[in-house]
C-alpha cells in the first residue's frame, strides 16, 4: 500500500548520557556507522540522524508517555541527558517501520535510554525497544508504534500510518470493559493481506464481526508528523448496522 499523499517519515528522540560525540560512535553495535551522511546499516541502508540540546521538558514528557515504565535507571538517564539522537527515515510499511526499530535499537544499544516516536507521543525505555526489535513481528511493531488513547465516548488509535495503515476508531461503550477489541482490530490490520477500507467487514480472532461505517480525513494536518495521509476508520459492531436496516 502506498501513501496517497507526501511520503511517511518516522522521527525518533533517543536520549542518551553520551559525553561527546565520538563516545557514541566508540560505543556502536558491530557492523553499525555513524557518518556525516547518516547511520549506515550492516545492509547498506542509511537513517538520517540528528543530535539535539537537551530541554527542560523533554525528561517529564518521555516518562509520562511510555505505555509500560521505564526502568529506574532508563528514567534516570532520561533525566540528565546531554543529547538527543534524532533519527528520521521512510515510513509507510511494516518494513519500513521494522528498519527503523533496527537503527534506534542500535543507538540504544550504544547508551541510548530509550526511544520517544514523535509519529504517535509514544515512549519506551531501552530493555523494551531491544525487545520489539528481536521480535520484529507485527504485533511488536504495532505496540512499539501505535499508541491507543481512550476519551469519554470514543478510543482512537495514533500512528498507524508508519505501517501503512489507517487510524481506527471506535465507541468506548463497544470495547469495555477492557478496551482490548480495538487493539484486536489494530492486530487484524497488521497481518490482513488486504486493504482494510469503508464497508469492509472483519471477523476478529474472538469471532467478533465489525463493520466499517465511514472514513475520514486525518485530524492532523499534513507536515505534522501525527498526519495520516491513509486517514481514519471508524467501526461499529455488525449486529447493530444490521439492527439498522
Amino acid at each position: 500500500m502506498n501513501p496517497p499523499t507526501a511520503a511517511i517519515e518516522i522521527a525518533f528522540r533517543i536520549p542518551g548520557t553520551w559525553a561527546h560525540p565520538g563516545e557514541l560512535v566508540e560505543r556502536m553495535p558491530p557492523g553499525y556507522q555513524l557518518s556525516p551522511n547518516g547511520l549506515i546499516l550492516p545492509d547498506g541502508q542509511r537513517v538520517e540522524i540528528a543530535p539535539m540540546q537537551p530541554d527542560k521538558q523533554f525528561a517529564k514528557i518521555f516518562a509520562s508517555s511510555c505505555r509500560r515504565p521505564a526502568t529506574d535507571d532508563e528514567l534516570e538517564r532520561v533525566n540528565r541527558y546531554s543529547v538527543n539522537i534524532g533519527l528520521m527515515g521512510p515510513g509507510g510499511s511494516l518494513d519500513a517501520a521494522r528498519t527503523m526499530m533496527e537503527a534506534a535499537a542500535a543507538i540504544v544499544q550504544a547508551g541510548g535510554a530509550g526511544v520517544f516516536i514523535d509519529n504517535s507521543a509514544l515512549a519506551h525505555g531501552g530493555e523494551m525497544w531491544l525487545d520489539f526489535s528481536d521480535d520484529g513481528s507485527p504485533d511488536a511493531l504495532s505496540f512499539a508504534f501505535v499508541s491507543v488513547v481512550r476519551g469519554k465516548t470514543e478510543a482512537y488509535t495514533m500512528g498507524m500510518h508508519v505501517l501503512g495503515l489507517p487510524e481506527i476508531k471506535m465507541r468506548r461503550a463497544d470495547i469495555e470493559p477492557t478496551g482490548d477489541m480495538i487493539i484486536d482490530v489494530l492486530r487484524y490490520m497488521c497481518q490482513s493481506d488486504k486493504p482494510v477500507e469503508k464497508d469492509h467487514l472483519l471477523v476478529l480472532e474472538s469471532g467478533q464481526p465489525l463493520h466499517v461505517v465511514s472514513k475520514a480525513e486525518s485530524e492532523y494536518p499534513a507536515g505534522s508528523p501525527m498526519h495520516n495521509p491513509f486517514g481514519c476508520l471508524f467501526l461499529l459492531p455488525s449486529n447493530e448496522i444490521a439492527e439498522r436496516n
